[in-house]
Order: C-alpha cells, then sequence, then structure tokens
C-alpha cells in the first residue's frame, strides 16, 4: 500500500513549510495592491478626477449632485473647443469652481436676440437646451478676447454665466467634464 498523508499525519515540518510558501504569495498581493494604489492615485491626481456637481446650471444634462470625471490633463494636448464642458475658477472668486458649455472661442463674435445664440452671425443649435430650460434674454455682440472663451450654462433661466460676469480667460480653465458615474442611470460619456 502506498503512502499517503491525511492532514492529521503530516510531519510537523509541513506546516513550516507552508507558512513559508505562503509569504511570497502575500507579499506579491501587498506588492500588487500597492501598485494598484499608487496607479489610481497618479490618475485621480493627474488625468482624473471624481467630482459632485452642485447647482442646477447645467440641467437637464448635468444635475445638482450628480457625480462626474473630469480630465484635468487634457488641455495640454488639444485645445479647448466650442460645445466643450469645462470646469473652470469662478473670474470673481478663484476660491469657487464652475462647470459651463464653452459657446464661443477667441475671436467669434457672440450675440444673443431673444435667447437664440448666434455665433460668427450663424444661429447655433443646442439641442441640450430644452425649451424649458431657454430664456428670452438678449446679449449684445461680443468679441471673444484672445485666450478667452464665452461660457453658458445649458439652464439658461438659471445659470450664472459669460453673459453675468464676461469672458473667461484660459487660465482659470483647469479641468474638462468627460463621465458621469453617478446616479447609474445618468453612467456615460458627456455631451
Amino acid at each position: 500500500m502506498p503512502d499517503v498523508l491525511s492532514p492529521q499525519s503530516a510531519p510537523a515540518g509541513a506546516a513550516k513549510e507552508s507558512v513559508v510558501h505562503s509569504l511570497p504569495l502575500v507579499a506579491m498581493w501587498l506588492r500588487d495592491l500597492l501598485i494598484a494604489l499608487a496607479i489610481s492615485a497618479f490618475i485621480i491626481i493627474f488625468l482624473y478626477q471624481p467630482v459632485k456637481v452642485e447647482g442646477t446650471s447645467m440641467m437637464p444634462g448635468l444635475e445638482d449632485q450628480e457625480r462626474i470625471f473630469v480630465n484635468k490633463f487634457v488641455y495640454r494636448w488639444e485645445p479647448i473647443q466650442r460645445g466643450d464642458i469645462v470646469v473652470f475658477r469662478y473670474p470673481r472668486d478663484t476660491s469657487k469652481s464652475y462647470i459651463k458649455r464653452v459657446i464661443g472661442v477667441a475671436g467669434d463674435r457672440i450675440r444673443i436676440e431673444n435667447g437664440q445664440v448666434f455665433v460668427n452671425g450663424l444661429a447655433l443649435d443646442e439641442d441640450y437646451v430644452p425649451s424649458d430650460y431657454a430664456d428670452a434674454r438678449s446679449y449684445g455682440e461680443v468679441v471673444v478676447p484672445p485666450n478667452n472663451f464665452f461660457v453658458l450654462g445649458d439652464h439658461r433661466t438659471m445659470s450664472n454665466d459669460s453673459r453675468d460676469f464676461g469672458t473667461v480667460n484660459e487660465r482659470y480653465i483647469y479641468a474638462k467634464a468627460v463621465f458621469g458615474y453617478w446616479p447609474m442611470e445618468k453612467l456615460g460619456r458627456l455631451r
């Protein structure tokens, strides 16, 4: 009959070997965990940051208390464009951050007539602004200065934006809103 060891009859040295063999396994798990945490910290600090939307000026696309990711690095590689949803330091109080949509870039002529936005003389098609959120205000024509952007909230009747505080200098813009993750029914890319 072959020699078979049951767990109760294992030699005393076998338990020590088991502990010795599990130590490298624990060390590997700890190493992998630390690497994952370091990569996560890098991504959150330098690339994507989770933020909470506070306020209703970007409804219905972004609602109060919604959670989104913003990309803090994207504008080092690509220019800010019309339609981007940007996060910036409020020009009148840089301790506050605002989130708005870019409507005009440097050199653009912007005017608003009875709520209809015109960019360089052409009416802007704004499917992200439902009729319930539009307003009838007019705004005289302005030319966006170099290194500046004209921004508006999607909820026009509830938004403090370039109509109130003027254009935003690019040095105040620090992120692009890219992805919603909470509530779950709003999970996905922002448009």
